[in-house]
């Protein structure tokens, strides 16, 4: 096959590029054609390359978009984690759940304690680590998805309640933290509901499954929501005192010191 012997524009040849979505090549061209010069590429080794880096480039857009939409924001990673501070803590069930084996069995994990003892710590960095294994994940506390959720438009609730629902992962972080009423809670029914079985949930809580109709007083659907929690779920405790008090106390001691 005898191809034309035309010269295209570098600017004109950015923009075709472009077009096809070839976004790596077309914004580093002029070093992609030097390399391929200087290198004295066969045409082969030249489109290896090519989708090379934009296989590579792509991964990495990938990712910043999964990252963006799960929510995670800043956290610290597990290194910094103390696991001599709580009082109690179950680590194996911790470090099991990083290795994200639950989300292949559509298990899920339910993380109870007293506040700043690490809970959402420990949450973020399983989504995180999620993320990175290429799963869709959404970290969001309960007061977010319900807000969310309490659309207008039923078709805009269904088209969210679907998008929690097919989530590779699903962190519902600090249920218990403040109370709701009934409809709230149907709400979060509907998303545990729809991922029954087929797909895994993370809730991080301050309060036992018993207290939970204070948080969602008059909801007939309490019982059944957290049935359907824990029938395929690790619950796991976490207690003792407040470290983000004691990280506070000890850096109060420190500026006083220095004065």
């Amino acid at each position: 096959m005898n191809l034309p012997k035309t010269t295209t524009p570098t600017n004109s040849l950015n923009s075709q590029l472009d077009k096809l979505g070839l976004r790596a090549i077309s914004e580093n061209l002029d070093d992609f054609v030097a390399r391929a010069t200087t290198g004295r590429w066969s045409p082969r080794v030249l489109l290896e390359h090519l989708a090379q880096i934009e296989a590579d480039d792509r991964s990495r857009r990938s990712l910043e978009r999964r990252l963006g939409r799960a929510g995670i924001k800043k956290f610290k990673p597990m290194a910094d984690f103390d696991w001599n501070w709580p009082k109690k803590i179950e680590r194996d069930v911790i470090e099991r759940a990083l290795t994200l084996d639950f989300i292949k069995e559509a298990r899920n994990l339910v993380l109870i304690g007293n506040n700043g003892l690490g809970k959402s710590m420990i949450a973020k960095n399983i989504c995180h680590a999620a993320v990175l294994a290429g799963y869709s994940v959404l970290f969001r506390s309960a007061s977010a998805i319900i807000e969310d959720l309490q659309c207008e438009s039923p078709a805009a609730r269904r088209r969210k309640l679907r998008t929690y629902g097919n989530a590779g992962l699903v962190c519902i972080d600090e249920v218990g933290y403040l109370s709701y009423d009934d409809n709230a809670a149907d709400l979060l029914y509907e998303v545990i509901n729809r991922r029954y079985e087929r797909r895994s949930v993370i809730v991080t809580t301050n309060r036992g499954f018993k207290e939970w109709n204070e948080v969602f007083p008059n909801a007939s659907c309490i019982v059944t929501l957290v049935d359907r929690l824990t029938h395929h779920a690790d619950v796991t405790k976490v207690e003792g005192d407040s470290y983000r008090l004691r990280e506070s106390e000890l850096e109060a001691a420190a500026r006083r010191k220095r004065k």
